[in-house]
């Protein structure tokens, strides 16, 4: 069942703020969103918006795909997941869940797979792990084709979560793992930030606001 909270949270706060400045379209907007145990808050590029949202059990995932894309055909997707109580979970951290992530990927394109981590760092006072992986032959789509994503991975206080920017182009012998585009595109997801819900606080969540 789709999760339509989440949904209206996103486009209330967009709302906001293009009335704040409405000479002109934001180049971003602040996605806070409640997750789990707790608020999930980036800045998404405006000309995404949100073509799919789930909730199954444990896990939550939401995706955004550049306007007029599908999430069946899409060059680009902002995906956002949850786990949820993952932080019981033995052995477990930013990098590893990071790490079980790649493996994944990696099965899809054994052959053209290629990973550079970009290091651990916090938001907040939350642990997280980011990483360029990425795929040069994939064949899931519509078309063979390359895949690479920017990942982030969060620890929050009872759940795990992760921020993906990925992007679709033609195969090639190597995905452009190292390509510098990849740290200014986590420069453009900040804010990052981990919020607790507060009881009673809705849409636009102004005590999350504030947070960076």
């Amino acid at each position: 069942m789709r999760t339509l909270t989440t949904t209206a949270a996103i486009f209330a706060l967009s709302l906001a703020l293009v009335s704040a400045a409405p000479a002109q379209v934001p180049q971003s907007f602040r996605v806070i969103s409640p997750i789990f145990g707790q608020l999930v808050s980036f800045a998404m590029p405006s000309n995404f918006a949100v073509v799919f949202e789930n909730t199954k059990g444990g896990h939550y995932i939401r995706e955004a795909v550049v306007k007029g894309e599908t999430p069946e055909q899409w060059t680009q997707m902002i995906t956002v997941t949850g786990e949820k109580g993952m932080t019981l979970t033995p052995d477990a951290s930013p990098e590893t869940f990071a790490g079980t992530i790649a493996g994944g990927f990696r099965s899809a394109c054994p052959d053209s797979f290629a990973a550079q981590p970009l290091g651990a760092m916090t938001f907040g006072r939350f642990e997280a792990f980011a990483a360029v992986i990425g795929c040069g032959r994939i064949d899931s789509g519509p078309t063979r084709h390359s895949e690479t994503a920017l990942l982030i991975t969060l620890k929050g206080t009872t759940d795990y979560y992760t921020i993906q920017w990925a992007e679709r182009g033609p195969e090639t012998d190597e995905p452009p793992v190292r390509d510098e585009r990849w740290q200014t595109r986590l420069n453009d997801l900040n804010p990052i930030a981990l919020c607790p819900i507060i009881a009673g606080e809705g849409a636009p969540y102004p005590s999350c606001v504030s947070k960076s």
